[in-house]
Formats: structure tokens, C-alpha cells, sequence
């Protein structure tokens, strides 16, 4: 019975965390823009467990463990009708207004009632097991322990195997027959609970605070614990993958740990000792903030640093959700509180913070609130006395660092980027004094990293930042270069000189000696009075080709990089436009197929950023539209430069197919040689005829690209980067340079 039990709950989290991904790639082709995507299928799958979590609970408290068994069972009977997951056949999301409501109305239409179901299985059979009358039923939560490995093996599983190997029709199949497996087992789990006469009388030592009430504060500190780690999860994960290193599957680790966490905390035997974890805390998180107030990181050092506070965090975190569980009379009302800090941390980051910050503000915000709920190392010490200076010792250290930043300022010398080091650092030492007072800790740790930033000069050269629902875009000056530099993350979008005789020069990826710049060179006649389209707006740097009589169309889903793109402030690409340009704002598939599109005599894409390829874009469904879109004799011209991926193989698979003539320029040593406002990058071209390539196609820098073997034709089914993934080159181009203002990137 036992075996039953674990495997019903381990398959059940594992096919939660299967479908996650699996139907964000579904979906993905007909919006695009992974982060939004990923980001409202996130709130809503979260929502849904919220919402079969409080089915349990009120269910049981309704009708009883074993009529709500046999409830469940018809629950779980029912999704069978609506398999396999398939997106619905002619929803198409709206043109004219945000597809926000409309993603949540298809991701309720095709998986909402299945994605209920399994949610409801994890905390349903911990209370279905304590009413057994096994010897281990009257502490049943070492069952979350192989709900939370279930949801950890699914979520390596989908982009290690099922992803490489599977297209999404038959991913889908392969859920259907796991959902089946998972209405057997869990049938045998009813049976069990029918054929008990319920739980034994005597308590066992789970049952020792049985008919304590449960408090409003107990209940605020659970949802507390469990919200911590969750903001703490994502706040990393945006950090990470932004700020430090665009580093692919990067996501992956932080909700692996995650996960790892809850089976360390709820497992029978506690891996690390209380004491232990809760030592250790202060220690590492210290360091942390130094690194966070002062912007200084090194990529192979501080990706540790991050993992490791998150780990030992989140676990003081969940092992104190785990030592204040109740006994199994409040079982399920543990877990519904628990489900709502999980919601409650995901909206503030994913929904809440990209709309009231500038910068990835709620991960050093969570570090506050997790030492603020961290219990004290001993017993704290009771009076007045202490209390008072848990207040007033945190309340001197603010005044005393302001004064020392406002005062430097006041001199006419404000900190620079080592004293603001220095400064930061010399605030450890009295943060190492409070660190067993979890309030004095935390609002000790407040003046580290949210009022030392905040009056510290802009050491960085930010002179403008802006945050939007697909990431934070700052615009940087550097003042020995006389340039301004528009950055998403570690990922230059677009350079240009404040200098007026080189203002109409296209700079970074675009200079005039790139193979961009021998593209609109080669093809300069036949572009004359022709339609130029260009998927990704960054700066608007490419519009410094255009041409009078000419028409661009720039293809932009962000609109805030068009805000700051036609901001003179920053940037006059656009302004300064030869051509006539326009923006037509949403993602670029949806775009390109209205049919009011024109056919573009050339079709550049350049919308890779971050870690996140845009794969929806890299499709043999996607080039189908780029041709349609294209003039008879126009050419194709694919940006691929990329510090992770080796996309060359990729896209000469999808002209190999479309039975397209296909050319490949790497500009690395050619960019090495100019001045330091050329970066290098490496553009594939494709054109019907060679003779649509013009010099291109004769030119010996253009190679001819032939497909791999090795590595498989991306459709909008099946597409696997890890067929391409260049670990060790990427990581050591991260590592051979720490992230600040003056340093140049390379293309993501």
C-alpha cells in the first residue's frame, strides 16, 4: 500500500510539471514572446493549484474521506474526454488589444481541467493515507517529500528527453498515457481507503497538538514561508538569466532547487541539521548583498554564490513550513496556505514588479522578508531594551551610510564604484553582530542592498532604465567612448556615438564593415525605392541604411524599446531615418501574416536576445511565412550570432528544405580590427536564385552553409536546442569578462 501511495503522488507531480512546458511550446507559434507566454501560463497553472487545493480541502471537510474518494475518482474519470492536449482547433488570439485574457481562456479550454485534476492529487492522498491504518499514517508528509522529487525528474525530464526526442503531438499522446496510469494507481489508493474502517484512535507523534486551534498568525506565517521562496525562485531566475549570463536552461536550476528543497525539508530524516542551515544563512547572504549593492559580479563565481543562497534559503524556509505542520485534522489546510504564498510570490514577481520597478528590485526585497522571517539562532532575548535597539541600532546605520554617501556627493566627489565596494563591505561586519536578531538582520540588510544603491552615485552610467513584461532595457552612457549603449541584460540592442559627425553611423553588430553593411552594399540598386522589413527594433540602428524611397517596416513586440528607440534623449536612429519607417508593434509571425503586409524586397531577422530563442521564428513554418512575405527576387537575412547556440546548422536545415540558396558570413576578425565600437556578429543570407544574392553570392566571405546531419529540422512540433548548445564556448566567453557598464558583449 505504501509503494502505491508513493508512486501515485510521484507521477502526479511529474506529469504537473511536464504539461507546464509542454503546452507553452504549443502555444508558442501563435504568440511568440517566450517570456510573456511562460510568464501568464505560470499565474494561471499556479492559480489552478491553488484552486484543486482548496477542492481538497473543503471537499473532505464536506463529505468526508471516503465519499470525497469516491468524488475523486469521477474527477479524475472526466479529463479523459478532453485528451490528448491539443491547442483548440481556429482560436486565433486577438490583433488589436493585449492576448493576455485570451492565453488564459485557451490554457482553461485545453488543459485547465486536467492540470486540476492531477493538482489536486499531492495533499488529497496524504489525507486519504492518514486515514490507513499503516504504522506511518499519522504522519503522512513524507509523501510531499516524493510529490516534490515527482515534480523535479519531470522537470529535467521534458527539456532533456522528451523534448529532444518527441514531437509535440506525440508528447501529448505520451501524457495521455501517463494521465491513465495515474487514474489506475490512484483507484488502488481509494480502494485502500474504502476497505480501512479509518485511521487508528491512538495519536501518534504527528497527532500531539490535535484540537490546538490554528491561529491567524500561524496561518499568515505559512503563507509567509511559502511566498518567500517562491518570489525567491523566480527573483533569481530573472537575475541570473538577465544580469549575469544569458546562460540557456539557466531556469531550470532555480526551480530545480526549489523542488529539491521541499523533499529535503518534508523527508523523514532531515538531510542538514536545523542549526546548521540557519548559521549558514547570514553568512552567505551577506556576500550576496555586498554583490547586489555594488554591481561588481564575475560570472563564474557569482552563479554559485546565487545558487547557494537560494539553496540554503529556501531550505530554512520550507523547514520551518515543515516543523510547524499540523496534525492531519489540518492537513489540507496546511497545504492551501501553503498554495497561496506560492501564488501570492509568483504575481509579485511576474505580474506586479515588471509594472512597479525599474530594475529586478523584488530579489534583494525577498532577502529582506526571508532574514525577517528567519527564526533566531538561540532564544532571543526578552525586554524592552533589546527590542528597542532591534529598531534603532538598523535606523543608525542608514543615517550614518547616508551621511557618508551624501556627504561625498556634497564634496563634489561622490563614490565611485570602489568606494561604494569599500562601503559595502565595511557594512558586513556590524550586519554580523545583528545576525541573531532576525529583525535587526533584516533591516540591517535593507541598508545593504536597497539604501546603499539608492544613494550611491550612478557608478554604472545608467542614465535611463525602463522595465517592461519582457525585461528591464537601460540605456548607458559611456562618457571615454562618447557613446550611449542600449542594453537587455548582459545584451547590447544598439549603439551610437554622441559625436555629431559619426551620429548617422551605424555602430555595434551594424557597422559599415559588417555583414550587414555588405548586405545593404551588395544589394544597394535593387533596394532603391524598394521595402526593407526588419524583425527586432533594438535602437533602430539599421535604419541608419535607409535611403530616400525607400519604405521600412520594423517588427517590434516590446513597446517600450520603441519609446526609448524614438527618445532623441538616447537615440536618433529613427528621427534621422532617410526611408520612410514605421513600427508595427506585437510579435513578428502574428504581424508579417496580416494580410495588409507588403512583400519586403529584403527580410532581416534579428529578434535573438537573452537565452531565450525565439524558436517559433526558426521554423519551417515560420520561413514559409517569411517567403510569402517576400518579393519574388528579395533575399532573407538571419542575425545568428550567439554565445550559446550554434543556430548556423539550423537555419541551413530550413533552407535546405524550402529549397533555398543559403550563404554564411563570421565577421569575428574583420570586427577585431576597427575600433571598439564594432562587434562582431555572423549573418546567414538566403534567396530563392543565387542570382537574388547579387555579389553576395560570388563573394568568397559568403560560405556556402550546408545542413547537418546531426542536428534536426525545427518545426513548430519539434524544435531541440540542445542539438546546437555550445556550453564550453559560451561559458568562456562569460568568464573572460566581468559584467559592468564599459565592457562589450558579445551577441546573445
Amino acid at each position: 500500500m505504501l509503494a502505491t501511495f508513493v508512486a501515485t503522488v510521484f507521477l502526479s507531480a511529474a506529469l504537473l510539471f511536464l504539461i507546464q512546458p509542454m503546452f507553452a511550446r504549443m502555444v508558442l507559434p501563435l504568440l511568440g514572446g517566450s517570456p510573456s507566454v511562460w510568464n501568464t501560463a505560470m499565474v494561471f497553472f499556479q492559480a489552478v493549484l491553488l484552486a484543486g487545493y482548496g477542492y481538497v480541502h473543503f471537499s473532505i471537510r464536506r463529505f468526508g474521506v471516503r465519499r470525497q474518494a469516491l468524488i475523486h475518482l469521477v474527477l479524475l474519470v472526466v479529463p479523459l474526454a478532453v485528451l490528448p492536449i491539443a491547442l483548440p482547433r481556429g482560436w486565433v488570439p486577438p490583433a488589436d488589444r493585449s492576448p493576455v485574457l485570451w492565453l488564459l481562456l485557451v490554457l482553461t479550454v485545453s488543459v485547465g481541467l486536467p492540470f486540476f485534476a492531477v493538482s489536486t492529487t499531492g495533499p488529497l492522498l496524504q489525507k486519504w493515507f492518514a486515514w490507513t491504518r499503516h504504522r506511518t499514517a499519522s504522519d503522512p508528509y513524507f509523501l510531499y517529500a516524493a510529490s516534490n522529487l515527482g515534480s523535479m525528474m519531470g522537470l529535467l525530464a521534458y527539456p532533456f528527453l522528451l523534448e529532444t526526442s518527441l514531437r509535440l503531438p506525440d508528447q501529448s499522446r505520451l501524457w495521455t498515457i501517463g494521465y491513465g496510469l495515474l487514474v489506475a494507481i490512484a483507484s488502488a489508493c481509494a480502494i485502500a481507503v474504502w476497505r480501512t474502517g479509518g485511521p487508528p484512535a491512538e495519536a501518534g507523534p504527528a497527532r500531539s497538538d490535535r484540537g490546538v486551534r490554528i491561529t491567524a498568525l500561524r496561518r499568515l506565517r505559512w503563507v509567509g514561508l511559502a511566498l518567500a521562496p517562491s518570489s525567491l525562485m523566480l527573483g533569481v531566475t530573472t537575475h541570473l538569466s538577465s544580469d549575469i549570463a544569458a546562460i540557456p536552461l539557466l531556469w531550470v536550476v532555480p526551480l530545480a532547487i526549489y523542488l529539491l528543497t521541499f523533499s529535503l525539508a518534508f523527508a523523514g530524516r532531515p538531510l542538514l541539521p536545523r542549526a546548521l542551515v540557519l548559521r549558514a544563512l547570514p553568512l552567505l547572504m551577506l556576500p550576496l548583498a555586498v554583490v547586489l549593492a555594488t554591481g561588481v559580479q564575475v560570472v563564474w563565481l557569482m552563479i554559485p554564490l546565487h545558487l547557494l543562497v537560494q539553496f540554503v534559503a529556501t531550505l530554512a524556509c520550507h523547514r520551518e513550513l515543515a516543523d510547524d505542520r499540523p496534525n492531519t485534522d489540518h492537513l489540507t489546510e496546511f497545504y492551501l496556505w501553503i498554495a497561496v504564498g506560492g501564488v501570492l510570490g509568483g504575481a509579485f514577481n511576474a505580474l506586479i514588479a515588471p509594472t512597479v520597478f525599474t530594475s529586478v528590485l523584488e530579489y534583494p526585497l525577498v532577502l529582506v522578508l526571508i532574514a525577517l522571517l528567519a527564526p533566531p539562532i538561540r532564544p532571543p532575548l526578552l525586554g524592552r531594551r533589546p527590542r528597542v535597539l532591534d529598531i534603532v541600532l538598523p535606523t543608525a546605520l542608514a543615517v550614518g551610510t547616508a551621511a557618508l554617501a551624501l556627504g561625498a556627493r556634497w564634496r563634489g566627489q561622490p563614490l565611485a564604484h570602489g568606494g561604494m565596494v569599500l562601503l559595502g563591505a565595511g557594512l558586513v561586519f556590524p550586519l554580523m553582530g545583528f545576525s541573531r536578531r532576525p529583525l535587526r538582520f533584516g533591516l540591517g540588510l535593507a541598508v545593504l542592498v536597497l539604501v546603499l544603491p539608492a544613494l550611491a552615485s550612478n557608478h554604472l552610467g545608467v542614465v535611463h532604465a525602463e522595465r517592461s513584461f519582457f525585461g528591464v532595457h537601460r540605456v548607458l552612457r559611456d562618457p571615454s567612448k562618447h557613446l550611449h549603449r542600449l542594453m537587455h541584460g548582459t545584451t547590447v540592442h544598439g549603439i551610437q556615438s554622441l559625436d555629431p559627425d559619426r551620429r548617422h553611423e551605424p555602430l555595434g553588430y551594424y557597422h559599415l564593415k559588417s555583414p550587414m553593411g555588405q548586405v545593404f552594399e551588395a544589394l544597394h540598386a535593387r533596394l532603391a525605392g524598394g521595402r526593407v522589413g526588419v524583425v527586432g527594433l533594438g535602437a533602430g540602428t539599421l535604419a541608419a541604411y535607409g535611403q530616400a524611397g525607400q519604405h521600412w517596416t520594423f517588427y517590434e513586440i516590446d513597446p517600450s524599446v520603441e519609446r526609448i528607440a524614438r527618445d532623441p534623449r538616447w537615440f536618433t536612429y529613427l528621427r534621422d531615418c532617410r526611408a520612410s519607417e514605421r513600427v508595427v508593434l506585437g510579435d513578428a509571425r502574428l504581424s508579417l501574416a496580416k494580410a495588409g503586409e507588403p512583400r519586403h524586397d529584403l527580410l532581416v531577422l534579428d529578434a535573438y536576445s537573452s537565452d531565450a530563442i525565439p524558436i517559433h521564428l526558426l521554423t519551417r513554418e515560420a520561413l514559409r511565412l517569411y517567403l510569402d512575405r517576400l518579393a519574388p527576387h528579395g533575399v532573407l537575412a538571419f542575425h545568428i550570432s550567439n554565445r550559446y547556440f550554434d543556430l548556423a546548422p539550423v537555419v541551413a536545415h530550413l533552407a535546405a528544405d524550402a529549397g533555398l540558396v543559403a550563404r554564411i558570413r563570421d565577421d569575428i576578425l574583420s570586427a577585431r580590427k576597427l575600433d571598439k565600437v564594432a562587434i562582431p556578429s555572423r549573418y546567414v543570407v538566403m534567396a530563392r536564385t543565387a542570382e537574388d544574392l547579387g555579389a553576395l553570392g560570388s563573394d568568397p566571405r559568403w560560405v556556402q552553409i550546408r545542413p547537418d546531419p546531426d542536428v534536426s529540422l525545427w518545426t513548430d512540433n519539434f524544435a531541440s536546442p540542445l542539438e546546437v548548445l555550445r556550453w564550453r564556448e559560451g561559458m568562456q566567453a562569460q568568464a573572460a569578462r566581468p559584467v559592468v557598464a564599459t565592457s562589450e558583449p558579445d551577441r546573445d
